[in-house]
């Protein structure tokens, strides 16, 4: 998995896009075998996409089999390995951090590796939202606020914190752990970097960084996909919010890097390469 290029030079086509990211929620299992997919123009909306351009999804994940279309039925997911269970148990913990912009797709590959291990998955939003929702609103304001002092300063250190402190006691426990966060700040500070690399090693943890690397346009069709209310602000004003992305971004330490823009290999199929690297890696380090 080499550093994919920074930005691409056209967009991706639109129906690529919306077939990559139907493609990662079933590999994620977020969409399971012999579930009905929305109607054309419900997915049309969804994605904010032509008719036309959902119709050319369809036919490209009806000829990987993932879907299955009838006459007058509608589309069915075709992933009948889902109910397989896998579990990994390496001698050593194995923590892999995955981090990312939103809607890059780190909780999709989070997710993914979570079904090829059977290690726990330590998701940021899913562990802390609510609790910082509700403490936003009891400043009075909006739940889904991410730009105020009260919350870069306040409250995301607390996030991280959680996050960190349930990793611990996963390998406290002997387990490995999938961590995923954008990381964004984390990942570039040298000395958080060092400081998570020597209490997982304590623990004797093998660690491994992720970034996941989306291009801009990948990204938006993500972003507007999944609807989160947080993610109106940037929406509503994309230009702005691009402009303030540092698209090299990667960890201050030696990683790992998953293209999840249409031009890249399937997520699930990275995924696959990954965990056979980070299963292998050397014992302490």
């Amino acid at each position: 998995m080499s550093r994919p290029r920074a930005s691409v030079a056209r967009s991706e086509a639109l129906h690529q896009q919306v077939a990559r990211n139907i493609r990662n929620d079933i590999a994620a299992g977020v969409l399971r075998h012999g579930q009905r997919l929305p109607s054309t123009r419900d997915l049309a909306s969804r994605f904010d996409v032509s008719v036309f351009t959902i119709n050319e999804a369809m036919d490209l994940l009806g000829k990987e089999g993932l879907i299955v279309s009838k006459a007058r039925s509608a589309r069915t997911v075709n992933a009948p390995d889902q109910a397989a269970h896998q579990e990994i148990r390496p001698v050593a913990p194995r923590v892999v951090m995955v981090g990312g912009y939103p809607g890059s797709g780190k909780s999709e590959l989070g997710r993914i590796l979570a079904r090829q291990t059977g290690w726990p998955i330590l998701d940021k939003d899913t562990l802390t939202r609510f609790v910082v929702e509700a403490a936003l609103e009891l400043q009075g304001l909006s739940r889904n606020d991410r730009e105020s002092d009260t919350y870069v300063n306040t409250l995301r250190p607390g996030e991280y914190e959680s996050l960190n402190e349930a990793m611990l006691e996963n390998l406290q426990c002997g387990n490995s752990a999938i961590v995923t966060a954008p990381f964004v700040r984390e990942f570039g500070d040298d000395e958080w970097v060092k400081n998570t690399q020597a209490q997982c090693k304590k623990l004797g943890a093998v660690l491994t960084f992720v970034w996941v690397y989306c291009d801009i346009e990948t990204m938006r069709t993500y972003i507007r996909h999944r609807g989160a209310a947080r993610d109106s602000a940037k929406l509503a004003d994309w230009d702005s919010y691009v402009a303030g992305l540092n698209m090299d971004l990667r960890p201050a330490a030696p990683h790992v890097v998953v293209d999840n823009s249409t031009s890249g290999a399937p997520l699930d199929e990275q995924a696959r390469r990954l965990l056979a690297d980070v299963v292998e890696a050397e014992e302490g380090k």
